[in-house]
């Protein structure tokens, strides 16, 4: 059948469902469920393309007295946590009875309309940062390979300042979501009294977490 399907639509999409990962027409990408991808998925030491499969709560349908709805900053995060290691997110829906969204869902849906229509760039055409940038603690990396531009998505808010060990490889930075810009810190000496050691480069952020979920940098790479 998935031959057969090939040969009429040579151009459709096709998921692994049927387990045919020895045969070159038998899939075009990787779909696990219900999990979080840690690394980047390769088949025989290849990288492949990917989607994880998740839902809002706990039920793939709607159910009334489920309880364990995944909070904002949750579902901000999988989603650059998804394309942070070069994969796709899709989240099921259920709707009622009467073909309804019911509150809950309407209010998970709305947490993605709110962050993407400032933080959408850092998303689409986006996939994992090339070999080199490793993300800070509390921090996940995006890139477009096309613009040349690494997102950096603050999970964790840090303190005056992030700690980035590339500020040599960043021309402009600046703040996804209202395009401010954020000043760059590169290494220096420190004062002598602290044995002169090196201190790290960084971005210079705001000591007050702006109101986004997961605020974005954008840098513009050299």
């Amino acid at each position: 059948l998935r031959a057969l399907t090939r040969e009429l639509q040579p151009q459709i999409i096709v998921n692994n469902r049927l387990d045919l990962l020895d045969k070159p027409w038998g899939w075009d990408f990787i779909t696990p469920e219900q999990m979080k991808v840690k690394d980047p998925i390769r088949i025989n030491g290849v990288e492949v393309a990917w989607e994880t499969c998740q839902t809002f709560s706990g039920s793939w349908g709607y159910y009334r007295d489920e309880m364990s709805w995944k909070n904002p900053a949750q579902l901000v995060e999988l989603l650059a946590h998804s394309v942070s290691c070069g994969g796709n997110l899709i989240m099921n829906v259920g709707p009622t009875s009467r073909g309804d969204l019911d509150d809950r869902a309407c209010a998970a849906l709305d947490v993605y309309a709110k962050w993407m229509r400032r933080n959408a760039r850092a998303i689409y055409g986006c996939t994992r940062a090339p070999d080199g940038f490793e993300a800070p603690y509390g921090t996940l990396l995006t890139y477009n390979p096309k613009t040349n531009r690494l997102y950096i998505h603050l999970a964790d808010y840090p303190l005056k300042k992030l700690d980035l060990d590339f500020t040599d490889r960043i021309d402009y930075a600046q703040f996804l979501h209202d395009g401010s810009e954020l000043r760059i810190v590169p290494p220096k000496k420190g004062h002598p009294s602290y044995g002169g050691m090196m201190l790290s480069g960084g971005i210079e952020v705001p000591v007050m977490k702006p109101n986004v979920e997961i605020p974005v940098i954008e840098c513009f790479l050299k």
